[in-house]
């Protein structure tokens, strides 16, 4: 493991996941202590996107954004809002020069499949209906996460694809939660690994699902067809459990004509990118910024 980030493993809190409001707490102050990033460059404001219920979004325009991306925050499907993701938010826009709308979504296990992905939906039909009044161009719009976030956004481009709806530029996904199975070397290995093990991900499985058996949209590594989606970046931790979920839908995108760019990362864990302070978590972000700006260019 990367020295920079070891050193942050005893300082962690325990997450327990089966009580979701314990654990709302615990992620939000772990995003309250994240460096604060200077965004007077930029525009921030908060909006509602029309919907049953209404989806609440913050849109984050740098000088000169045409581009955007419809940004889903991580935390298990049962973590996360709008200000827990703030600080990855900005520094995404700061990076990509891109429009971010981050979207606070419906949380399980209170609101569990389809709620969220209905309300991701939403936020993409809003912002391509209404991309002249955002100052956006609509042929330039992508979808991205992180973990569930990334799920989410995967999840997303199945359905535009199959109800011919907004048409996606490209998927941002970072480290993303494709499968529910947990059948790959990676989830049945990695057990006990910093941050999130494989029993917190059965957890918030469980907890995303509900009642209703899983569906591609909901875990989309078990989608059967993969081709024409929008070319995709994805990327993974060496120590994650969902690692080789991620690499085996690169490839499979890959094999249905899909152009992928892949990017495992050695020596990190699973949100191991948060902890600012490390070089190699500098990269990351920073290539996160630089993958989408490249991808939304006219």
């Amino acid at each position: 493991m990367d020295p920079e980030l070891e050193a942050f493993i005893p300082f962690f809190p325990e997450l327990d996941l089966t009580d979701p409001v314990a654990a709302r707490a615990t992620a939000a102050a772990l995003s309250a202590s994240a460096p604060a990033l200077d965004i007077s460059g930029m525009e921030v404001e908060d909006r509602t996107v029309p919907a049953d219920p209404n989806v609440p979004v913050r849109i984050y325009r740098p000088r000169l954004a045409q581009g955007a991306v419809v940004w889903l925050h991580g935390g298990g499907w049962v973590m996360g809002d709008l200000d827990s993701e703030h600080p990855w938010a900005a520094r995404l826009a700061d990076g990509s020069g891109a429009v971010v709308i981050s979207v606070g979504y419906r949380l399980a296990p209170e609101n569990p499949f389809p709620a969220a992905l209905d309300d991701a939906y939403a936020a993409l039909t809003w912002v391509f209906e209404h991309a002249a009044d955002l100052g956006i161009d609509p042929d330039r719009i992508a979808v991205g996460g992180h973990s569930a976030g990334g799920g989410l956004a995967a999840g997303v481009a199945l359905r535009a694809r199959d109800e011919q709806g907004p048409p996606i530029r490209f998927q941002l996904l970072n480290q993303p939660a494709l499968d529910d199975r947990q059948t790959t070397w990676s989830a049945r290995h990695f057990t006990d690994t910093p941050w999130m093990t494989r029993d917190r991900i059965a957890v918030a499985w469980r907890h995303y699902l509900g009642s209703a058996p899983a569906s591609a949209y909901a875990a989309p590594a078990r989608a059967v067809d993969l081709s024409g989606l929008p070319p995709a970046y994805i990327a993974t931790a060496e120590f994650c459990p969902n690692r080789d979920e991620d690499i085996q839908y690169a490839l499979r995108l890959l094999q249905a004509g899909v152009s992928v760019e892949l990017h495992q990362w050695p020596g990190t864990f699973h949100g191991s990118q948060a902890i600012v302070s490390a070089e190699v978590s500098q990269r990351q972000i920073a290539e996160l910024g630089a993958v989408l700006r490249r991808a939304l260019a006219a």
